[in-house]
């Protein structure tokens, strides 16, 4: 027994043989890129950091807010990630269960009459006697028995079940983590299709006021081709800008329709006729700089961060498992129970009885399996912690970008803007100068062309913009609340990270 107290205190402590954990240094640049692109510069500024920052505050278009919250309650992918979650909290359940004795109760009864020919022979008078316990009615043995306890057992010693049960514990986290991150693309594919639509809209309206434009210019133009004072040419080419304008409507239509299937199949069900009118065009969000903050800052805010972590969380439990097998497993059966020939003499003191079954099962020649189930848990280990670096390199990578795109699309906004207002001015001084008989129409009709596609790119240059921005959003770990959240004092469990478990292990 001297060896059974330190064991018993060693099983009892809940120390395993998980390698401690050491989160993999930070495999990106400690700052973000530096140059001219990256010089900040939008309408407003806010200080809440984007994963504080709720999807009800940072959306402000009453429609898109409504289009947001059908799709968290009606989107199909969201609905089965939402499922995979309690499965995992299920799996975990089970697996940690194991820690304890499964204790039950059993109930049986025998009867058994041998035949003749069994060999068995009984004392004269027993066999007919009244007080015959094992034979009576017909020779037939009778046998009652009730027990209440627990079957294979295993006492815990080398902390393999522990070790298996936080891995449990960790691919839960990891799923739920996922669940997050699922959850803020959708809004953000959401919000990104939103702005598409609104802006397909505005290139048909733009489109539909040229076409209007050109169709009289058109009708002008064959009238007085007909009475001889204008020339097939000029007719021609004005003909052939109609039917630019006429295709391009055609083109606008069909992603105005494709956008609303879009909607549709994010939000998980056809979009309500009652939906709120949408807000100008430009005016879907708060239209601010969010704060980067550092490279680092990203691996409590990007939920698909924390997801890789904490698998690799899960694949560093599993080797405390893997090496937990090489050890002695004590199983353990007992039961407590009562036993008796006769039904009327089950429950009383003569009846009682109890059973304990030690077993020890000591791993001898296990040919290599349990050496690679070592080696294949920590290749395991080495794969997630690559994956894990990955999904820094791809945060990193995704923040970079938008932080390089925030300021160079406000720029060519401007320069577009600019653009547009010089062309509008030109093809106003075009009108009037063939009015006046200086030019041909081929310049105002030159000037008309290029303003129709300056106010396109203008267009698709403000939705990059603001889609932009929702990536900014999206990418710093925006958009799994719902509300802004209260300071940190008030509120500090802000997420489920593995930070608790980084430095020990444990």
């Amino acid at each position: 027994m001297r060896w059974f107290g330190p064991m018993l205190f060693t099983a009892l402590s809940g120390c395993t043989m998980i390698p401690d954990y050491h989160r993999p240094a930070l495999p990106v640049a400690a700052s973000w890129p530096q140059g001219m692109a990256y010089h900040a510069g939008a309408s407003k500024f806010v200080k809440t950091a984007a994963t504080d920052l709720g999807w009800r505050d940072f959306f402000v278009d009453r429609r898109l807010k409504a289009l947001i919250a059908l799709a968290i309650r009606e989107n199909r992918d969201l609905r089965s990630a939402a499922y995979a979650v309690v499965q995992a909290q299920g799996l975990y359940r089970v697996q940690n269960a194991s820690l304890f004795p499964q204790i039950g109760a059993t109930g049986q009864s025998l009867y058994q009459a041998p035949s003749e020919n069994a060999g068995l022979s009984f004392a004269p008078g027993l066999q007919q006697g009244r007080g015959n316990a094992a034979y009576a009615n017909g020779n037939v043995f009778k046998f009652y028995q009730a027990d209440i306890g627990f079957s294979a057992y295993e006492v815990d010693f080398f902390g393999r079940i522990r070790s298996l049960t936080r891995e449990a514990a960790d691919r839960a986290l990891s799923q739920s983590a996922s669940q997050r991150t699922l959850l803020i693309s959708v809004i953000s594919q959401v919000a990104t299709t939103y702005v598409a639509w609104l802006a397909h809209r505005e290139e048909l309206k733009i489109t539909e006021q040229t076409m209007a434009l050109r169709s009289e210019t058109l009708r002008l133009t064959r009238a007085s081709f007909e009475s001889g004072e204008a020339n097939q040419l000029t007719l021609r080419q004005i003909e052939g800008q109609f039917r630019q304008a006429a295709a391009n409507y055609a083109q606008f239509q069909r992603q105005v329709a494709q956008d609303e299937n879009e909607l549709a199949l994010l939000v998980g069900e056809p979009l309500p006729e009652d939906l709120p009118p949408p807000a100008p065009f430009g005016q879907q969000t708060l239209l601010a700089d969010l704060p980067a903050g550092l490279p680092s800052d990203l691996l409590d805010r990007r939920p698909d961060i924390q997801a890789a972590e904490f698998s690799l969380l899960a694949a560093n439990d599993d080797i405390g498992a893997m090496r937990a097998a090489f050890f002695p497993r004590v199983i353990l059966t007992a039961s407590n129970g009562v036993s008796s020939l006769q039904f009327h003499n089950l429950f009383t003191r003569g009846g009682t009885t109890f059973g304990l079954n030690p077993q020890i099962q000591i791993p001898l020649f296990t040919w290599g399996q349990n050496e690679g189930n070592l080696q294949a848990s920590k290749a395991l280990r080495q794969q997630r912690m690559a994956a894990y670096e990955r999904a820094i390199q791809t945060a990193f990578h995704e923040v970079a970008d938008s932080l390089a795109a925030r300021a160079t699309f406000l720029d060519q906004s401007q320069q577009i803007d600019a653009r547009v207002k010089s062309w509008a001015d030109a093809c106003r001084l075009a009108r009037a100068r063939f009015a006046a008989g200086v030019d041909s129409y081929l310049t105002t009709l030159d000037a008309e062309q290029t303003l129709y596609a300056a106010q396109q790119s203008q267009i698709e240059v403000q939705a990059a913009r603001y889609q932009n921005l929702i990536t900014i959003y999206r990418a710093l770990g925006g958009g799994w609340k719902e509300y802004t959240a209260k300071p940190d004092k008030e509120n500090p469990d802000r997420t489920s990270t593995p930070a608790s478990r980084r430095q020990t292990g444990k």
